[in-house]
């Protein structure tokens, strides 16, 4: 064998054994570790509205009759609203439009002669949910519903399209959004902070639909009715948002 190559083979030996002494026995290598610690977010909430005039209604209407007898009380308010139903599509109200909303049966006691024990009738109470697409019918669908028989007329509630109420909620988040970073500049400059990037957002929205009225039935009775008269006015679509933001 060649003395180079024992000479080569002898520093090999040399070096490995001095790397593997100061691993063992020299100190340990440094390792230097950067720790970051997430930043407390700044966070600002701006608010977007928009003023609509409602084009729709959503109606509530009402029967409620008290009889002797369970089949008599259904007879009478199943025959109020085929009456009903019929005059509502004769005002061009689709079908799909009028839905029953609630069917109940409750028996009525005699308190005063049999001290409760005893039933003494039965009432029937149907509720009738119409909506109205047209403004300009919602006099008319109340008119002839009491008329044909509804003695409860709750919670009219004014609102526009669906499709409608889905632009004008885009709008207002596009203003709340708008206003939100407006005012994290605004402020930001003022602390003398920088801004980073968006992080989170969230998001209160207050929309449609929205009641303006009641009748009860001592309201509708005959000699008590005038003619229906409700203005939509004006109502605001509005929502705001909250911007989450790193800082530097």
């Amino acid at each position: 064998m060649n003395s180079w190559y024992l000479k080569l083979m002898a520093v090999v030996i040399l070096v490995l054994a001095a790397v593997f002494s100061y691993g063992k026995f020299g100190p340990g290598i440094p390792i230097t570790s950067v720790v970051t610690q997430k930043q407390e977010l700044f966070s600002v909430t701006g608010e977007g509205k928009v003023t609509v005039v409602p084009d729709t209604a959503i109606v509530s209407l009402g029967i409620t009759l008290n009889k002797p007898s369970v089949k008599a009380a259904q007879n009478d308010v199943n025959a109020v609203i085929s009456e009903i139903t019929k005059s509502l599509k004769a005002l061009g109200i689709d079908a799909k439009d009028i839905k029953t909303s609630n069917y109940s049966i409750y028996p009525q006691y005699d308190y005063q002669t049999t001290g409760g024990n005893k039933i003494s009738g039965y009432q029937v109470s149907a509720n009738l949910t119409v909506k109205v697409r047209e403004f300009d019918k919602i006099n008319q669908v109340v008119d002839e519903a009491t008329a044909k028989g509804a003695n409860n007329v709750g919670g009219i509630q004014l609102t526009v399209d669906e499709a409608k109420q889905k632009e004008l909620l885009q709008q207002a988040r596009e203003m709340a959004v708008k206003d939100a970073k407006s005012k994290a500049e605004s402020l930001a400059s003022a602390a003398g902070m920088t801004l980073g990037k968006i992080v989170n957002i969230q998001e209160d929205a207050n929309n449609f639909p929205r009641p303006i009225m009641n009748y009860g039935a001592g309201m509708l009775a005959a000699d008590n009715i005038t003619k229906t008269n409700i203005e939509p006015g004006s109502t605001d679509v509005t929502t705001s948002v909250t911007l989450f933001y790193e800082t530097r």
